[in-house]
């Protein structure tokens, strides 16, 4: 389990790379995808470890952090197909979270399988629409947290495991989709300009 006192740089780490991703997620693909990496390498790992050492468990975080962004840059050839599948994969478990249960396996995986081939038809679109939308969801658990986090008002362990608002938390749904939408306007802006930069 990832160590209390570390849970506010995490925070922070999520708000910082959330909003990244979320404006400049098309753009800065590579880095996106090292970030996510690295987040999702470290959760891997605390939660293989377990409760321990809080120093041990970082250091070890912080080696599967870096082995997951090394393994998701490195695959930047596929990784708009990993972004897909994860999408199809998360979109699957937000459904299921709002009917109070976990999805059947057999859910998932046509969730990942329909994410990974739609974002290899639709790669531009679907970095926008992957990057944006996950973005906007990074940010505001970091952000939730790092306001909340403090005062106790977030429940414990929430950071690791954010597919469902915490209790009483359910404006996140409306922030969620107005930060994603505002972030597919500037990506898709951002990449108009460089277009007509290029033309020029």
């Amino acid at each position: 389990m990832f160590p209390a006192s570390y849970h506010v740089p995490a925070a922070v780490l999520l708000l910082l790379g959330g909003l990244l991703s979320c404006f400049a997620g098309n753009r800065l693909f590579r880095l996106v995808l090292g970030i996510y990496g690295f987040v999702a390498g470290a959760l891997l790992t605390s939660t293989v470890m377990g409760a321990g050492d809080p120093k041990s468990t970082l250091l070890a975080m912080l080696i599967g952090g870096i082995i997951g962004a090394v393994i998701l840059v490195l695959a930047y050839f596929v990784g708009v197909a990993l972004i897909g599948a994860a999408l199809g994969a998360i979109v699957i478990h937000l459904i299921w979270a709002q009917l109070g249960h976990e999805p059947h396996p057999a859910w998932v995986i046509v969730g990942t399988v329909a994410g990974a081939l739609g974002a290899l038809a639709l790669q531009r679109v679907i970095i926008i629409l992957a990057t944006a939308f996950a973005g906007s969801w990074t940010a505001l658990v970091g952000g939730l947290y790092i306001a909340n986090g403090q005062s106790g008002a977030t429940p414990e362990g929430w950071i690791l495991y954010p597919l469902r608002p915490p209790p009483g938390q359910d404006w996140m749904w409306l922030a969620w989709l107005v930060i994603g939408v505002l972030g597919v306007i500037v990506q898709i802006g951002m990449r108009a300009r460089r277009g007509k930069t290029k033309k020029a």
